[in-house]
């Protein structure tokens, strides 16, 4: 997933892709980022995007810059669940939004949700 949506600035993409590395644990408690310049690299994007990414981050407590050594995910577990919750409760946020639009009632989309990871528990998806 190195393309970005042209519709969304692309900090808040790169900063979404950081909050999910952290959820997904692919970026524990206290590991440091690469540098502003190599993140710039890694993902094609200016290093001026990049700092804006790690600033905004930084703002919400997910990242802590430590002065002449880098830029490291919080080691403050309350921020990293509370940021978790945020990210969960958004996405069923947008998939139910989307659903409601195709017109499904709550009922409906509570047992199309239990009939997927009934079927994702054994396999079947």
């Amino acid at each position: 997933m190195d393309e970005f949506n042209a519709s969304k600035p692309i900090y808040l993409q790169l900063a979404e892709r950081i909050h999910r590395q952290i959820i997904s644990g692919e970026l524990r408690a206290g590991e440091k980022l690469p540098s502003i310049r190599d993140m710039g690299i890694k993902y094609n994007v200016n290093p001026n995007t990049v700092q804006r990414t790690y600033s905004e981050l930084e703002r919400e407590g997910i990242l802590e810059t430590k002065r002449g050594q880098g830029t490291f995910v919080s080691e403050r577990q309350d921020r990293l669940v509370q940021q978790r919750d945020k990210l969960k409760h958004e996405q069923i946020g947008q998939f139910v939004h989307v659903m409601r639009e195709m017109g499904f009632s709550a009922a409906e989309i509570l047992s199309g949700l239990e009939d997927y990871l009934n079927k994702v528990e054994r396999g079947d998806e």
